[in-house]
């Protein structure tokens, strides 16, 4: 009996990896846990979380409520010293960096006014370098932080839509970053993830050039089902993907998921885990979802394989790509675990099966180029030319190209479509008879918006008349001739004006080609600080640099093509 009961131990022993194993496709991470504390001195409460898709990019950190106002207290999340200051017109906007022992950096994003010591500081270096906008490495020993220092308020500022602090962690030496909620010092969660719809891709075609089946899902006694039970394909291979979302305990806000994994039979096949990303592939979210469903005013559709040209880190396949073939004609059962980052999860099940009916359709014979991921594509006409980087397509594409205004100084050339993204920027060079080296122009024009660079003259092998620029879409490209300088309004001053009861001054500058290249204003010869929060508004703050008595005010402004507007001001304080 005690040897029957040793082999049964014994037995189970040996199948509990087994059962783990299949549990946690993905390893299991071991970040430190209440070394950091809540950084915002507020109820805890996010307003978004990392991973969370957004435009071109995952959102890399938590949003935290600041109680929709600014000037809420910022505070240290750990023992550390203040490495870094970033100031931008957007992006982070007012951003502090912390190191801390433990290898980890935090970053606390779209302040407004760092804590005095820290503010004077960072203005004299201002002054000292004449750039408001500035990116300084500080010296370890000069600004120490316990945890839960006061060391900034909350703002609004860079590329902010509204009052909320931006806050990450980071590994100190690869600056990749890591999952916030993984490190247990946000409010508890139990609140499962909802799965409301799934897509089915055929993977004998590109995914830009297909249509793919979506599915509506319902929670019947808590498993995800698909309508039929029994989804038959036209296809011999077939790749999924999800559109779900997260909810916490605190909020109802519709956030990012953690992780997914598919399994064929009971068996993992591939999934999906936002846990570290770093800022160089955080663009891959463009090919994390389907981006022609998107463009097209779809909901975040994620795939739970990655297509052939995305290179990023967050995907695990035990197969060679994570594509399920169903080329043997047998029913296929599919589960799919959606996990948020602290383990609540929802479960999809259906079943899928190859169509008997199903023939395999012949290619169609187009005449468009064909572009390849993990190619160099190279494409050339008499008046445009241009490549994509080896890394730039995620999938394959039969390219198409059309020219416009043929007989136009300055055609437009459209080049392909939208719906479908690029990772990288890659060179458009283009011909065109005009005697304004200088003052050239690429437009590229999309969806209503309009992107505008410096284009380059170039001897492209015999000929002159050539010019480049770079851009990362497809879209329509043209050159332009601008000849029109920027222009300087003054909102609340005037040449001449006492200015001895005003705290600020303000002035908007704008070009025809919506792109300023520089701007410096100067006080009786002194450089002077204007801040340019969100690139609109160029703003001084009086302060000592401007003494009581007559002034001069000179402000310059210079678009990208070297285009000049310079404008006196005398006033009085």
């Amino acid at each position: 009996m005690i040897r029957r009961i040793q082999k049964f131990v014994i037995l189970i022993l040996l199948i509990l990896p087994s059962i783990n194993a299949r549990g946690q496709f993905f390893e299991v991470k071991h970040y430190p846990q209440d070394y950091f504390s809540y950084p915002v001195d507020e109820d805890k409460s996010i307003a978004a979380n990392f991973g969370e898709p957004r435009l071109n990019h995952f959102h890399m950190g938590l949003d935290c409520r600041t109680g929709s106002t600014e000037n809420r207290n910022i505070l240290a999340a750990a023992n550390g010293y203040i490495a870094k200051v970033k100031i931008e017109p957007w992006g982070f906007g007012r951003a502090i960096y912390i190191n801390h022992p433990n290898g980890l950096t935090t970053l606390y994003a779209h302040l407004n006014n760092f804590y005095p010591a820290l503010e004077n500081y960072i203005k004299k270096q201002q002054y000292l370098f004449k750039s408001w906008a500035i990116y300084l490495n500080i010296p370890p020993d000069l600004f120490p932080v316990k945890k839960g220092m006061f060391i900034a308020y909350s703002g609004n500022t860079g590329g902010s839509q509204g009052p909320h602090l931006h806050f990450e962690i980071r590994d100190t030496k690869t600056d990749k970053v890591l999952n916030p909620s993984l490190f247990n010092f946000l409010a508890p969660d139990s609140i499962a993830p909802v799965v409301l719809k799934l897509a089915i891709y055929n993977k004998l075609i590109s995914t830009y050039e297909q249509i793919p089946e979506i599915f509506s899902l319902k929670n019947i006694n808590g498993i995800y089902v698909a309508s039929p039970s029994v989804i038959l394909v036209n296809t011999n291979k077939v790749s999924f993907g999800i559109y779900a979302s997260d909810k916490d305990s605190e909020s109802h806000n519709h956030n990012g998921i953690y992780e997914t994994v598919l399994y064929e039979n009971e068996n993992p096949i591939v999934g999906f885990q936002i846990d570290s990303i770093n800022y160089d592939e955080s663009r891959y979210l463009n090919a994390h979802i389907d981006y022609k469903y998107r463009n097209n005013g779809g909901v975040f559709i994620q795939h739970v394989s990655k297509l052939p040209g995305n290179n990023s880190t967050i995907y695990k396949a035990t197969n060679s790509d994570g594509v399920i073939s169903i080329d043997d004609g047998l029913t296929h059962a599919i589960k799919l675990v959606v996990k948020d980052a602290f383990g609540n999860a929802s479960i999809v099940q259906f079943n899928i099966k190859k169509n008997k009916s199903f023939v395999k359709i012949k290619a169609k014979n187009f005449t468009q180029q064909v572009f390849y991921p993990g190619f160099l594509n190279i494409f050339e006409k008499s008046n445009i030319e241009f490549y994509l980087p080896q890394n730039c397509l995620y999938d394959t594409i039969h390219f198409q190209y059309k020219e416009l205004n043929a007989t136009s100084s300055f055609p437009v050339y459209q080049l392909h479509n939208t719906g479908v993204p690029l990772q990288s920027y890659f060179p458009i060079t283009i011909k065109a008879k005009t005697t304004f080296l200088d003052k050239i122009i690429m437009r590229r024009f999309a969806n209503g918006n309009n992107n505008y660079a410096k284009a380059e003259p170039i001897t492209n092998g015999k000929e002159t008349g050539w010019f480049r620029a770079s851009f990362n879409g497809f879209g329509s490209f043209q050159l332009m001739i601008d000849t029109i300088a920027p222009t300087i309004t003054a909102i609340n001053f005037k040449e001449g004006m006492d200015c001895s009861k005003q705290s600020s001054i303000l002035f908007v500058i704008k070009d025809n080609m919506e792109e300023i290249k520089n701007f410096t204003a100067t006080l009786d010869g002194n450089w002077l600080r204007f801040s340019n929060d969100k690139g609109s508004k160029f703003i001084y703050e009086f302060d000592e640099k401007c003494t009581s008595g007559e002034h001069e005010l000179k402000i310059i402004v210079e678009d990208l093509v070297k285009n000049v507007t310079e404008q006196i001001y005398r006033f009085s304080r």
